[in-house]
């Protein structure tokens, strides 16, 4: 289902790929100096990641990725995007980062690769290219050893509401709920600072609200940890945000209150640890 418009995301993100590598906003020279292209938020919320497995989901061409692999993961990440896949396989042996890049569809991943993984981690801006949530939490539950954890930090479904059409004020405009149809945007330009023409203009993207994705995953087997809505962003959404010195976007006080963005941890049950504590 949805195939089609799948492979019109996918030829986007090809051409998104070297607009993106040489952008401000993903500020690769930056990373090659020794920077490091992940948040406090997530930094804080997963912690130590040092010596354990990490298996990031839609990688694009891998910035979080090698930056948990600076901080002691062993990482391997996952895109659809032939071109972004290449990309990170040349940045990381231009900096001798040890990691591992997969091209594959997130749904077909069980199809090429069986192994399973002490962390998976999905970060900013992957879910509202995903059709089917069931599916992808399936695929989550399969790749995460017995008592290993998923996390994700990613954009607040109300964010899909904003009438960004309104620069001087917050105004809530679409709704929440939709009916699982993609949201088609034709554009010349990609998300970030860049304006730089694209070839492919199209995307198609699907709105999730909150409920959608913790039924996933419990359907999937995992336990929650944690939920937590934050006021803390990671792009500039709105004319109205500020950028903090910490790297986060938000709005000013007496602005708003939304949540900007929200971070979700669950563990897959460890079927001997369950049975010894049910004795």
């Amino acid at each position: 289902m949805y195939d089609d418009e799948m492979a019109v995301n996918r030829r986007w993100w090809d051409g998104a790929t070297p607009v993106h590598y040489r952008s401000r906003s993903y500020n690769v020279d930056g990373f090659r100096q020794g920077g490091t292209s992940l948040l406090p938020l997530e930094l804080g919320e997963l912690g130590d990641v040092s010596g354990r497995r990490l298996l990031h989901l839609q990688c694009h061409f891998g910035l979080d990725t090698l930056s948990w692999a600076r901080r002691g993961a062993e990482v391997t990440g996952v895109d659809f995007s032939p071109q972004a896949i290449a990309t990170a396989r040349r940045l990381a042996q231009e900096l001798s980062i040890p990691a591992r890049f997969i091209e594959s569809n997130i749904y077909t991943l069980p199809e090429v690769h069986h192994e399973r993984y002490d962390i998976v981690y999905t970060g900013y801006g992957a879910l509202c290219w995903l059709p089917d949530l069931d599916r992808w939490a399936k695929v989550v539950a399969r790749s995460l050893r017995p008592g290993g954890v998923f996390y994700v930090l990613d954009s607040h479904p109300i964010m899909d509401m904003i009438d960004y059409d309104v620069p001087d004020r917050v105004e809530l405009k679409l709704r929440y709920f939709t009916d699982g149809e993609p949201e088609m945007e034709d554009s010349p330009n990609t998300y970030t600072d860049s304006d730089r023409p694209l070839e492919e203009r199209v995307t198609y993207s699907w709105s999730h609200p909150l409920s959608e994705i913790v039924g996933s995953l419990l359907s999937a087997g995992l336990q929650l940890d944690f939920l937590h809505e934050s006021e803390l962003g990671y792009f500039n959404a709105h004319p109205l945000m500020r950028k903090r010195d910490d790297g986060h976007w938000t709005f000013p006080p007496g602005t708003c209150r939304l949540p900007l963005t929200f971070s979700l941890m669950a563990h897959l049950p460890d079927h001997d640890q369950t049975v010894s504590s049910s004795r």
